[in-house]
């Protein structure tokens, strides 16, 4: 029985706990063979002592990867945590202003209408009340809505003229489009598979199969397509841009792989200020990122992977600039095993972002920011490589491979100085393609290669509407009756 197929919690939890054990067993018997390995080569004592505890440190960082906690929060007050703090209690009534506002008034039952001490009757208080608010809901309902076309005859018996009936996705379908509408923004934006979509629906009372949803979500996605295309040439217009890669599960025949449950596909994110654009392909290399790209010409911001190096060596004119926050996190990993070390460079990076809150965010900032950036943040930067260079650790160690890490980008890393549009990190495309994530673990991925052309489709619409804070329900109904009156389907940032 493999792990990825166990659906019970206890039983996982016992299997992790097993795993565990066993990984612990293997690390001792590995670091005895490594010593015994280094005493037959005649190695130096001090050396061997040394690389141990390189070795007791990379293990120590792979359990962690493994068992522990995955956040990136650093303790405050050295070390202490936040202790002291007293407990939030709540917060008070959110204002709901776009939710409808129904009176309802209550009245006394008539035996109530007496005075209990005067034994006379009680009159209305004409324009007193008193008034209290309640959340309350109004559960969906599926209706059939019957369309009757008028018929119209000429007297001279030639001539016979039907009213126009509602427009239709699906020629003779039977779903309307504000149905199909809720289909894909249930899947896409609140991220519901459609089998599950399928009980809901039930529940409501209207009978249904996943297969008839597909057919809706798909029928918007012919006629949205030339949106989604759009949508990569105008990011790709921009001068800096982000970009990003994360997998995603192909299912179905196509899928399908010796003793696994689906194909690893990936999906690639490029992201603008006010759009994002994805693309599910099943390849991370070279071939895949030229197809995202093309032939842009500005700035890309993105981490370390190795591809996008690769890609601007094919000759690509774009500029990268690289992540600090990816820097940050490899030395937040090993804060623990080299805390002094770490301690230095990781308060320099903090100085890094503390000048970025001080500016004002996008265009409006920018001579702020570059102004700061030149006179503050140069300086830190030049602080940082300088302790790069003097800090000493083996190549092998965990902290070798940190300060290489940072060194194979440090160009990229510098770009941000000069110019002020340039993000300091990539944490906004790793923002962008959360919902991809999301979406990812509710419904695994897709059944067959148009699914991720779809899945791709409407994330990508869906994201970029949140970005400019436009509803995605609002905005994909007026691209969809866009599309059906013939007219240029508008992109997001073009309604606002």
């Amino acid at each position: 029985m493999r792990v990825e197929n166990i659906k019970d919690v206890d039983i996982l939890r016992q299997a992790a706990r097993l795993l565990e054990k066993e990984n612990d067993r293997l690390v001792q018997e590995v670091l005895g063979l490594k010593q015994r390995m280094i005493q037959l080569e005649g190695g130096d004592p001090e050396q061997l002592k040394l690389r141990l505890q390189e070795l007791e440190q990379q293990l120590a960082i792979r359990n962690k990867k493994l068992f522990g906690d995955s956040s990136e929060k650093r303790p405050g007050n050295n070390g202490k945590g936040n202790g002291d703090k007293k407990a939030q209690t709540g917060h008070g009534p959110r204002q709901q202003p776009q939710l409808l506002e129904i009176p309802v008034i209550h009245e006394l039952d008539k035996p109530d209408e007496t005075c209990p001490r005067c034994g006379g009757h009680l009159i209305e208080w004409q324009g007193q009340f008193e008034e209290c608010e309640e959340i309350d809901v109004i559960e969906r309902q599926f209706i059939i809505t019957k369309h009757k076309r008028k018929k119209y005859r000429c007297k001279c018996g030639q001539c016979i003229e039907t009213a126009p009936g509602p427009k239709k996705l699906i020629e003779g379908g039977r779903y309307s489009i504000e149905f199909a509408l809720s289909v894909a923004i249930a899947k896409y934006a609140d991220h519901l598979p459609l089998e599950r979509l399928v009980k809901i629906m039930q529940r409501q009372g209207l009978v249904i199969d996943s297969q008839t949803l597909w057919d809706q979500i798909e029928a918007l996605a012919k006629l949205l397509g030339v949106a989604h295309e759009r949508l990569q040439q105008y990011i790709l217009s921009l001068a800096v841009i982000g970009a990003d890669e994360t997998f995603w599960r192909l299912m179905g025949e196509l899928g399908k792989n010796k003793g696994g449950n689906g194909k690893r596909w990936h999906a690639w994110s490029i992201v603008g200020p006010d759009a994002v654009y994805y693309r599910i392909l099943n390849s991370r290399g070279v071939d895949a990122a030229e197809q995202v790209l093309k032939d842009y010409r500005g700035t890309v911001v993105c981490d370390g992977y190795s591809v996008y190096v690769a890609l601007k060596k094919k000759g690509k004119k774009f500029r990268l600039a690289h992540c600090w926050a990816h820097v940050r996190r490899k030395f937040v990993e090993i804060e623990q095993l080299y805390p002094e070390q770490c301690q230095e460079v990781l308060d320099l990076i903090g100085q890094l972002y503390d000048i970025e809150r001080e500016c004002i965010p996008g265009v409006a900032g920018d001579e702020l920011r570059y102004k700061a950036r030149q006179q503050r943040s140069g300086p830190i930067v030049e602080k940082i490589y300088r302790w790069a260079l003097k800090t000493r650790a083996l190549p092998e160690s965990a902290l070798g491979k940190a300060i290489a890490y940072m060194g194979s980008m440090w160009e990229g890393l510098k770009l941000f100085l000069d110019d002020p549009a340039v993000s300091i990190d990539n944490n906004f495309t790793e923002r962008a393609i959360r919902g991809v994530v999301v979406g990812r673990k509710n419904h695994y991925g897709s059944r067959s290669q148009r699914g991720t052309e779809v899945a791709a489709l409407f994330y990508s619409l869906i994201e970029s509407a949140k970005l400019v804070g436009l509803d995605p329900h609002v905005y994909l109904r007026r691209a969809t009756h866009a599309a059906l009156n013939g007219e240029t389907v508008p992109l997001p940032h073009e309604l606002m």
